[in-house]
């Protein structure tokens, strides 16, 4: 079973990741779909490992749990993996968020429930002004994700990564504390 609930939404729930988590976001995380538009380099199951470090990102499996719990995803404990959101820098600067779904649920929503529950635990949690997010310019659906919770483009930087065969822009996104209590 993943780890202790953070918060639940509607439709999904937020919990700690932990050890055995492992192998769900070593097979997710391998998937080019999800790779490619986050830049990320594939990683071992060290690197995958959970830290007792006070500066790691948190980080939160996305669940479906109980009568969401589709039957071709059915975990243990009926709960349904089907994300990762991280909130890194919380503790020295302003937190940047990363995030992703299994291609099977993208467009349903629960990108929009997920980020917005990680947006509420940040505000609660820490005493920053903002929080921010970087994607790459051809993520359109992240984009828009973003737009549609109310963050702003802030910059660019221009060919920020190497990321499936071409350098890649980042677009910085933003969100003031202010802005998201309106």
């Amino acid at each position: 079973m993943p780890g202790a609930r953070i918060t639940s939404g509607e439709r999904v729930t937020l919990r700690t990741v932990e050890n055995e988590d492992i192998p769900f976001l070593q097979r997710a995380g391998s998937n080019p779909e999800i790779r490619y538009p986050l830049g990320n380099p594939l990683q071992n199951r060290e690197q995958y490992e959970v830290s007792d470090d006070r500066n790691a990102p948190d980080r939160f499996l996305v669940c479906l749990e109980g009568d969401e719990t589709p039957e071709l995803l059915d975990d243990a404990d009926d709960v349904t993996r089907i994300g990762c959101v991280s909130v890194a820098d919380a503790h020295y600067k302003r937190p940047e968020l990363g995030y992703w779904l299994v291609p099977e649920f993208h467009g349903e929503g629960y990108g929009t429930e997920s980020l917005s529950l990680v947006v509420d635990y940040v505000f609660r949690q820490y005493d920053t002004p903002a929080v921010g997010a970087g994607v790459f310019d051809f993520n359109d659906a992240s984009r828009g994700l973003l737009e549609l919770l109310g963050f702003v483009e802030e910059g660019r930087r221009r060919k920020f990564m190497f990321v499936d065969g071409e350098h890649r822009d980042m677009v910085q996104y933003g969100l003031l504390r202010e802005e998201w209590t309106e």
